[in-house]
């Protein structure tokens, strides 16, 4: 995905959020409408070990547990202008770079 950012021109700027973990107001704004269940990795190991069923989660504690453990935050995130693209969807790379 890097490759169609560069060759979109976009200025790529990387973030490594386990040194800098992100705040509960920017996980709002990377979220903006969408539900936090798209942006949360159920098949992460991390998950898997708190031993949680996935529909009993709601979005607040979703939320929490991203904050908690930066494990549980589908990667790569990437924010271009108002949208989030998280995980590697070339589809909507692909739309929003048009």
């Amino acid at each position: 995905m890097r490759v169609e950012l560069s060759q979109a021109g976009l200025d790529i700027q990387e973030r490594d959020f386990f040194k800098d973990p992100f705040s509960r107001e920017e996980i709002y704004n990377l979220l903006g409408e969408k539900d936090p269940s798209e942006f949360f990795s159920f098949r992460s190991p991390s998950f898997r070990k708190l031993g949680m069923e996935r529909n009993s989660i709601n979005s607040d504690t979703l939320i929490d547990l991203m904050l908690s453990e930066p494990r549980l935050i589908r990667r790569p995130l990437i924010s271009i202008g108002t949208q989030t693209i998280v995980g590697t969807d070339r589809k909507s790379l692909a739309e929003i770079l048009g």
